[in-house]
């Protein structure tokens, strides 16, 4: 447990630290910074990394075949979310800028591939 809270420690903080670079080109392109609902897609984004990671922590310590399952199953949970959520108010102009949709990427990018670099030293540690 406290690996997986020493993780989400560093997923935040460099969450935290890519917000700041994001915020900053925004500002050198002179877009606005707080604009497609940017705060809320680091949040959600960290908050759904979080929980799957601790489904599959979970499913881990009961060296569960399902693990590959659950993280799959969450990949398409981060997908819904970003449909139900984000993509309405991007769409709502009938049409998706990029801006709006690297706004929504990049903390999911950056969750991601920390979620798989963690999970696959956790999968390598484990005894059978």
């Amino acid at each position: 447990m406290a690996k997986t809270v020493r993780f989400l420690g560093i997923l935040a903080a460099v969450l935290v630290v890519t917000f700041g670079i994001h915020l900053a080109l925004l500002s050198t392109l002179e877009k606005p910074l707080f604009a497609h609902q940017i705060v809320l897609s680091y949040v959600v984004n960290f908050v759904m990394a979080a929980t799957i990671l601790m489904v599959i922590q979970r499913s881990l310590k009961k060296k569960s075949a399902q693990s590959g399952f659950i993280f799959m199953a969450g990949s398409g949970l981060k997908f819904l979310v970003f449909f139900l959520i984000f993509y309405p108010a991007y769409n709502a102009d009938a049409s998706m800028q990029t801006i709006e949709f690297v706004t929504f990427f990049i903390p999911y990018a950056v969750c991601l591939a920390l979620e798989v670099m963690y999970l696959s030293k956790q999968l390598n540690n484990q005894v059978y």
